[in-house]
């Protein structure tokens, strides 16, 4: 089973922002999506979460399509979308927020599993429960969003450029956890990130697009090895 898209095609008024777009993540992979701004990276998680509507093309996940699905049934569906740390309540508490989490479980006894979970993963969450969301660093309000997403047991994690913004330490903890939570939880991952050494350095499969096109599908240590790709796409 796994995230397939074929021929994906997203308007913003007369741009093209997704054009024609084709790739496959495999259940419990972690896909990086890579590409400048502009390239159409966080436009494709937002029609993959809902938010967007396209006007051409299928995305399917475990066999069925995903599109044209409002974004709280995708969350039922196990299918999370995490934009940035700007996502979390800043008049609600750490706590609070976590629970939003929970919201739409029926296991309640495991949405208490996985709060643990989640402290045990960002013990500096623990350490602010009570603490407004608004008092944290920009580090702390990425735990918080991803943490969030995580007491909702997905299946399928977006993530949009969860590095931005943050100090190098922060950046490395971060992937780290997300590459140790996708083995031990069996998450699916398409990770949209411009720190593209950071995201192919976890990643198993490497999606490089430009200008809403796709420039090759390839494994991450191929991409990374391949001079005229690192010249032209990754910065290095």
């Amino acid at each position: 089973m796994s995230l397939i898209i074929e021929n994906l095609t997203v308007r913003h008024g007369a741009i093209t922002a997704i054009d024609s777009l084709s790739f496959r993540v495999n259940e419990r992979e972690l896909a990086a999506v890579i590409g400048a701004n502009g390239a159409g990276k966080t436009t494709l998680l937002r029609t993959l979460s809902g938010l967007n509507e396209p006007i051409g093309g299928s995305v399917t996940w475990h066999g069925e399509s995903i599109l044209h699905t409002k974004p709280e049934d995708l969350v039922r569906r196990g299918i999370l979308h995490v934009s940035d740390g700007k996502t979390v309540i800043p008049e609600l508490s750490v706590k609070e927020n976590l629970a939003l989490g929970g919201l739409w479980r029926k296991d309640k006894k495991d949405v208490v599993v996985a709060t643990d979970e989640v402290i045990d993963l960002f013990p500096r969450l623990g350490e602010r429960l009570t603490q407004s969301a608004d008092t944290l660093s920009g580090g702390e309000r990425q735990m918080l969003a991803i943490g969030r997403a995580l007491i909702s047991r997905p299946k399928l994690l977006l993530l949009d450029e969860p590095s931005l913004g943050l100090a190098p330490l922060i950046i490395d903890q971060i992937f780290q956890t997300l590459d140790s939570l996708r083995h031990k939880l069996g998450l699916t991952v398409v990770l949209v990130e411009q720190n593209a050494m950071s995201a192919l350095g976890i990643a198993d499969t490497g999606i490089i697009i430009n200008l809403g096109k796709l420039v090759t599908v390839g494994k991450s240590n191929d991409l990374k090895s391949d001079p005229n790709l690192r010249a032209a796409y990754l910065g290095y």
